[in-house]
């Protein structure tokens, strides 16, 4: 595998949620009319450790939280050469007149997210919708898209690949810039 450099560690990592928590709460006050939703698969790390910090910080009992599936809203979905390997869309609750906070970890070209946004309008129609995401790329959007909140920005070549990493799964949580993307 290609040696990566890490531009976000596990301390700098924490600090970098947590400052994305304090402006959520900034925005939201108390998230009655506003919903977490992370786009699966990788949103949904992001988006959980969002909605338990919130709910520590805010003393709020409950914030309406979903995992959103977009493989078959993607543009690309039937240009793929292998199978694709959809995730379970876990949203028990419509987004109807209120403010969506969609959450990602890498905001790349923007298909994603507007993948997202076209599968949302099947939970109904959102008052507002709010992009977050860990990791911006602002050098390689495709469309229109940009975060309202951003964890940190990365300046990447296309043929470069940012990898977050998360202590559920690797261990430790860390952002990491490989020079080729990893097959």
């Amino acid at each position: 595998m290609n040696q990566g450099r890490i531009i976000l560690k596990d301390k700098q990592f924490k600090l970098t949620i947590e400052r994305l928590c304090y402006q959520l709460i900034e925005n939201h006050n108390h998230f009655q009319d506003s919903c977490i939703i992370g786009i699966q698969p990788k949103g949904s790390y992001l988006a959980q450790r969002l909605h338990d910090r919130l709910l520590e910080l805010t003393k709020i009992s409950h914030i309406e939280m979903g995992f959103l599936d977009v493989t078959f809203y993607r543009d690309d979905f039937r240009t793929r050469i292998k199978p694709l390997n959809p995730n379970e869309t876990k949203m028990d609750f419509l987004v109807e007149n209120k403010q969506v906070i969609l959450v990602d970890d890498v905001l790349y070209s923007g298909r994603t997210v507007r993948a997202a946004l076209t599968a949302l309008e099947h939970y109904g129609r959102a008052d507002k919708i709010e992009l977050i995401s860990l990791v911006d790329r602002f050098y390689n959007r495709h469309l229109p898209i940009k975060s309202d909140y951003t964890g940190i920005k990365v300046d990447a070549l296309d043929e470069e690949y940012v990898s977050v990493e998360w202590k559920e799964i690797h261990g430790n949580d860390r952002v990491i810039l490989f020079p080729k993307k990893m097959n």
